[in-house]
């Protein structure tokens, strides 16, 4: 577990910016569990593609997109255990990863992006994936 004094400065990159932050598992159901309306969930991370490509990927794919989820929450990877292990069941059948970004419609997962794809990736080619999916799935 990493220590929050730590990573909050890279929560906040996501909470300053509308994303609302998630730390129990209670919470993550409350969200993923509803049956209407659409979910972008961060599974955020310490790493330096969350950094460099994740989190400013799904800030432009946002502020780009003329469509916008319902809810905009994330959770962090070695920070808040219950609510990530939560969140990673409602995005079966795909393994654990971090960071990650899945959208949900309705309760179910239609889009995910592993951190294979984000690695390698910049901002922008993200930004352009998830805003594609945005405009597809959000109402």
């Amino acid at each position: 577990m990493y220590p929050e004094h730590l990573t909050t400065p890279m929560a906040k990159d996501l909470t300053d910016h509308g994303f609302k932050g998630l730390e129990t598992a209670e919470e993550v159901k409350a969200i993923l569990g509803q049956k209407s309306g659409t979910a972008l969930v961060v599974v955020n991370s310490v790493c330096g593609c969350a950094a460099g490509n994740a989190r400013p990927g799904v800030k432009l794919a946002l502020a780009q997109a003329s469509k916008q989820p319902t809810e905009a929450v994330t959770v962090f990877a070695g920070v808040h255990k219950e609510a990530v292990d939560t969140a990673r069941q409602f995005m079966l059948p795909y393994p654990p990863s971090s960071p990650s970004v899945g959208l949900f419609k309705d309760g179910k997962l239609v889009h995910f992006l592993e951190r294979h794809h984000i690695e390698g990736s910049t901002a922008e080619m993200i930004a352009a994936n998830l805003k594609a999916a945005i405009e597809r799935f959000c109402d």
